[in-house]
């Protein structure tokens, strides 16, 4: 029997806002890219999305969706999630981040995304 919507865990967002040294941007953007499947390939992410501020072109948000904190927490305590921060580090004046636990989203929402709707084991749509 299926858990109840109560029971299951609710999905957990991660927003990251990243200051980027000034004339570093399109190398930043390089590095994300090159560097995203080390949270794309852990277990518990659902996706993730690089995004620039319009007002901003030095501030850059990351937004990562995942099955659950405690997913999130065990990406974020592995040596994988070192390893992928340091690369990204150089390129960052300030920074700070959020998380959040998704409530609710509508169906247009869910099927725009930032990311795929994820099936039913959890995982995004290949």
């Amino acid at each position: 029997m299926q858990p109840s919507a109560e029971e299951r865990p609710q999905p957990y967002r991660v927003q990251l806002r990243m200051e980027i040294l000034p004339g570093r941007e399109r190398e930043f953007e390089e590095v994300w890219r090159a560097t995203t499947d080390v949270v794309a390939g852990h277990e518990a992410n659902l996706g993730q999305a690089l995004l620039r501020a319009d007002d901003d072109p030095g501030v850059y948000y990351i937004v990562s969706d995942w099955r659950d904190e405690a997913g999130f927490r065990d990406f974020e305590h592995s040596d994988a999630h070192i390893e992928h921060r340091s690369k990204l580090h150089p390129y960052r004046s300030a920074g700070s981040f959020v998380t959040m636990i998704l409530l609710q989203a509508t169906e247009r929402l869910s099927a725009a995304g930032p990311f795929p709707a994820p099936t039913r084991s959890g995982r995004p749509p290949l």
